[in-house]
């Protein structure tokens, strides 16, 4: 493409104008006088042939024109500095988006993260937190850590951990729980997948137990219920290791269940670049580990 001499100085002052719907302003962000500013957007209209401000008694409002060149600059502007921001150190570090399933962020990833920014320093990981649904393409990820059966269309799928599910409590509420039947007798947490405890139950050979507890849409918000005493939830334990550790949480009975692992996913359609193969060749050395 033969791009037209760009006038770079107008354009910033325009766009943080127009950001800030104040001249004085956006004067300060960008260490010049009012005066200069209103001299570059001023310029920039006449190149451009179109008013981009209303000036009004009080204050600037943008017109029809302006208002369609501003998001294309502050895009332009956000992307250029992000690349800037690559520049590190004196080396280039390149960007690796992951989403990740709440749960597993806190539960196993963080920990770890100290390792892996040590072992790749060259490689910058942003991580988006998500509930278990989430569209790849539509946010512009590289990766997804989510949990489930592995068969999800179109992506390819890594397993990382198994995390079979238990019942958890806290304390007090253990005590009262002596054989799985008294889960009759007390609140049982909910997620809004309804079928992990009419599963677990079976499996632990009790019948006529219906949970009618409250119900939540991820396992972070459970297991924070089920500390605080609010009933007896159904949670991939070693993902809360650090409550059971401090006593927060208590596994009442032995009896698990396999619903599921955590996989690391990508879409089919997206090349495996350098740092996204070594994400995942660090996640399953760290889980071999």
């Amino acid at each position: 493409m033969i791009r037209p001499q760009l006038p770079l100085n107008a354009l910033r002052a325009f766009e943080a104008a127009a950001r800030h719907l104040n001249f004085t302003r956006a004067a300060l962000e960008l260490c010049v006088s009012q005066a200069a500013l209103s001299h570059q957007i001023r310029t920039l209209e006449e190149r451009l042939q179109v008013t981009l401000f209303h000036r009004l008694p009080r204050g600037v409002a943008l017109t029809d024109e302006g208002a369609a060149l501003q998001p294309v600059l502050t895009d332009a502007f956000d992307r250029i500095a992000i690349a800037l921001d690559r520049y590190t150190g004196g080396r280039f570090r390149e960007v690796l988006t992951v989403g990740v399933v709440g749960t597993f962020a806190t539960g196993w990833l963080l920990p770890r993260l100290g390792d892996f920014e040590a072992s790749h320093p060259d490689i910058e990981l942003r991580l988006q937190t998500h509930n278990n649904r989430i569209d790849l393409a539509g946010e512009g990820l590289d990766f997804a850590i989510r949990f489930g059966d592995g068969d999800w269309q179109g992506q390819d799928c890594t397993a990382i951990v198994d995390a079979p599910f238990a019942p958890a409590c806290a304390p007090a509420l253990a005590r009262r729980l002596k054989r799985a039947r008294d889960l009759a007798n007390v609140p049982l947490l909910r997620s809004y997948r309804g079928d992990e405890w009419p599963r677990w139950l079976q499996a632990a050979g009790v019948s006529g137990v219906e949970a009618r507890g409250p119900m939540f849409d991820s396992s972070l918000t459970l297991a924070s219920a089920a500390a605080a005493g609010t009933g007896v939830a159904l949670l991939p334990l070693r993902m809360f290791e650090q409550e059971l550790a401090e006593g927060r949480l208590v596994q009442p009975f032995a009896q698990t269940l396999a619903l599921g692992r955590y996989w690391l996913t990508r879409l089919r359609s997206r090349e495996e670049r350098e740092a996204m193969k070594r994400f995942r060749l660090w996640l399953l050395g760290q889980e071999g580990g």
